[in-house]
């Protein structure tokens, strides 16, 4: 069995690492990613995507990257429970493994 995905979208922030409470560096990269079909009203609608990377991953994503620029994310599915006032909410996280850069927007504009 293989857990895999492959995203490609646009960045849809600037990226800031934070601490997790082990220390490592983690960042949330969330892509805009429009879907190649279009709606009943001939639009096509965009999918908002948040994936979560870690240390080396995060930080380079941080440094090199930016609002707007095209990232490709191969990374794994990864489910958990959190308990939040008594109740348990079920999450699916995309866990990033490799961020490629493809295009950068021009700081300029």
């Amino acid at each position: 069995m293989l857990n895999q995905i492959v995203l490609v979208g646009r960045l849809t922030r600037d990226i800031e690492i934070h601490k997790s409470d082990k220390g490592s560096k983690v960042c949330t990269i969330s892509l805009a990613i429009p879907r190649s079909f279009k709606n009943s009203d001939g639009t096509y609608d965009t999918d908002f995507i948040d994936c979560i990377a870690f240390d080396m991953i995060a930080q380079n994503t941080s440094e090199y990257c930016s609002k707007g620029d095209i990232v490709g994310v191969k990374g794994r599915i990864q489910s958990r429970v959190v308990e939040q006032e008594n109740e348990k909410k079920y999450l699916t996280e995309i866990i990033a493994e490799k961020v490629t850069f493809l295009s950068s927007h021009s700081k300029e504009n």
